[in-house]
């Protein structure tokens, strides 16, 4: 549990009253976005206030007319979901900023070209997100927002997300090696050891993830790899 000192307020004004509660601030951005966490780790006081700087305790008649409960936990939830937490412009900007990396890693991992359907480049899909002005929302979900930001790329940046499976062969000097790497790049939907012993696989991935995965293999076998893709969807 959060100490009083550190914490701050969430605050939901409705039905012409006021509802305060003191709030750890990363749980309890954490549990507007959709987390399940004990509400212990996310009040620093197990109480729902009508002007928490005061002290004041919010009426029990009230909150169970207008929330249909006088349980702290519940009515918090509440609070934190449908109120505002009260964030400082300087933290509200850095978890802008960090949602904003987020949105474009989601973006940069599953899109490609149409045309060549071959991924965009991270500083590519930046670039382009600073020209389309695309508005970050701090408390709204990353998958809600990536969406939002698709149809405002597609008129300066031609993307769409796909999913591919790959057909690899990797020789015995090196498959025992690439084997936990390429479960991290996808699923492997079917793979077979070779009497020769040679290790070929398909995998399922996202498109956008198609250089990178080509890349860390051949690092790792020194370009001894072969690869084709054999579906797109």
């Amino acid at each position: 549990m959060v100490t009083v000192d550190q914490a701050i307020i969430a605050r939901l004004k409705t039905h012409g009253q006021n509802f305060e509660i003191l709030v750890d601030c990363s749980n309890a951005l954490a549990l507007k976005e959709g987390r399940n966490l004990d509400m212990h780790d996310v009040l620093a006081a197990m109480k729902v206030f009508s002007d928490a700087k005061k002290g004041l305790d919010a009426s029990e008649t009230s909150m169970k007319q207008i929330f249909g409960t006088s349980d702290a936990d519940e009515v918090a939830k509440q609070i934190i979901q449908k109120g505002e937490i009260q964030l400082t412009q300087e933290y509200r900007e850095q978890l802008r900023e960090d949602k904003r990396k987020q949105i474009m890693a989601v973006i940069h991992r599953n899109g490609v070209d149409p045309k060549t359907h071959l991924p965009h480049p991270p500083q590519r899909i930046e670039n382009a997100f600073l020209e389309a002005k695309i508005h970050i929302d701090e408390f709204k979900p990353v998958q809600e927002q990536v969406q939002d930001a698709l149809k405002k790329l597609r008129p300066i940046l031609p993307i769409r997300f796909e999913v591919k499976e790959i057909a690899i062969k990797i020789s015995p000097d090196y498959a025992p090696k690439c084997y936990a790497t390429v479960k991290q790049f996808g699923t492997i939907l079917r793979e077979e050891w070779q009497t020769s012993g040679y290790w070929v696989a398909v995998v399922e991935m996202p498109g956008g993830m198609e250089n990178d995965f080509y890349d860390k293999l051949n690092k790792i076998c020194h370009g001894n790899v072969e690869s084709k893709v054999l579906k797109i969807k």
